[in-house]
């Protein structure tokens, strides 16, 4: 009997803190009701405010606006003009050099070609020979047509640099080396009157 008490109490405690538990939750709130105020059913009269017989006139202030700024250059657009595509000069292949089968030794009366001298052992008709080549070189530039000469603009200053350091180097005393230097000239020229004939 008393196991049996013990669990009917442990029951009751149970229930007991249940329903403390609910009760102190607030689970059965009352609900307010809303007050609801009666309606006035009377018409009300709505007044116009009178208009002021003479009002002032506000005058419009005149503010001076400085003018509007405009971009001088997005009036007119610059179109660039399209440039014609550069066309490479044709490589013209330098002259080949052949050495000669006897090569003179250090010192000797000859020397290779293309190295320019000491200057000063040349004969009067080396250096003549020079003078020569130079001017004729001189006519044929000039007498070259306009066409070719802007067709060939690379080429034609090629020409006249060789001419200048043979020139430069007559005036040393160098009649070999301004040889050298003019017949390269002259085969540059052979070459444009080639392509340009």
């Amino acid at each position: 009997m008393n196991v049996h008490g013990n669990s009917m109490r442990r029951i009751a405690a149970a229930l007991m803190g249940a329903a403390l538990t609910l009760g102190l939750s607030g689970c059965f709130h009352k609900k307010a009701k809303a007050v609801v105020l009666p309606q006035s059913t009377t018409p009300v009269a709505l007044e116009t405010a009178p208009a002021p017989a003479n009002l002032p006139m506000v005058e419009v202030p005149v503010v001076k606006v400085p003018p509007v700024p405009v971009a001088a250059a997005a009036s007119k657009p610059k179109r660039e003009r399209r440039r014609p595509a550069k066309v490479a000069p044709p490589v013209v292949a330098p002259p080949v050099q052949v050495a000669a089968a006897d090569v003179p030794a250090e010192g000797s009366a000859g020397s290779a070609i293309g190295a320019l001298t000491s200057g000063g052992d040349a004969s009067p008709q080396k250096r003549q020979a020079a003078v020569e080549l130079i001017a004729s070189n001189e006519r044929r530039l000039k007498a070259l047509p306009a066409d070719t000469v802007n067709a060939q603009r690379t080429e034609i200053s090629q020409i006249r640099n060789f001419q200048r350091q043979a020139q430069e180097a007559l005036d040393s005393g160098d009649a070999e080396g301004a040889t050298t230097l003019a017949t390269k000239a002259k085969l540059l020229l052979y070459d444009l009157d080639r392509v340009g004939g």
